[in-house]
């Protein structure tokens, strides 16, 4: 299992590398990716919670430090006006286009050292742990 902890540290490095030249961390890379994923739509707080990787308890912090860069902007839902909804803005969505083709080499570098069937092996093994979490909630 501790082979596994340090090749996630290694991969997840160089992605912190690619978001910190960005002026990002790890975490606003996540939410970003998770609301262009249903751009034009958004998502409420609790929604991007669930969703991110390392799920933080203090989301409206890092969400007003996006929304202060102009990544990210907050609306009332209109069927429910207490909740708030946070859609990636322009800004947003042009700042991932430009991070892409660096993460897109972290891929290939992984890729260069694990072939495509251990990929999806690996992946399908990945599915069987995360899955009993996700099924005891």
């Amino acid at each position: 299992m501790l082979n596994l902890f340090v090749a996630a540290a290694h991969v997840r490095r160089r992605v912190e590398d690619v978001c910190q030249k960005h002026g990002l961390q790890f975490s606003h890379h996540n939410v970003l990716r998770i609301l262009r994923d249903v751009h034009p739509d958004g998502h409420p707080r609790r929604e991007i919670m669930e969703r991110m990787l390392d799920p933080s308890p203090d989301v409206t912090r890092l969400m007003d430090k996006l929304e202060d860069r102009g990544l990210v902007k907050r609306s009332r839902s209109a069927e429910d006006r207490r909740m708030t909804i946070h859609t990636i803005t322009d800004e947003g969505l042009g700042l991932l286009e430009e991070m892409d083709p660096e993460i897109r080499g972290v891929q290939e570098w992984f890729g260069a050292r694990v072939s495509e069937r251990d990929q999806k092996h690996l992946s399908r093994i990945c599915e069987g742990i995360h899955g009993d979490f996700t099924d005891a909630d």
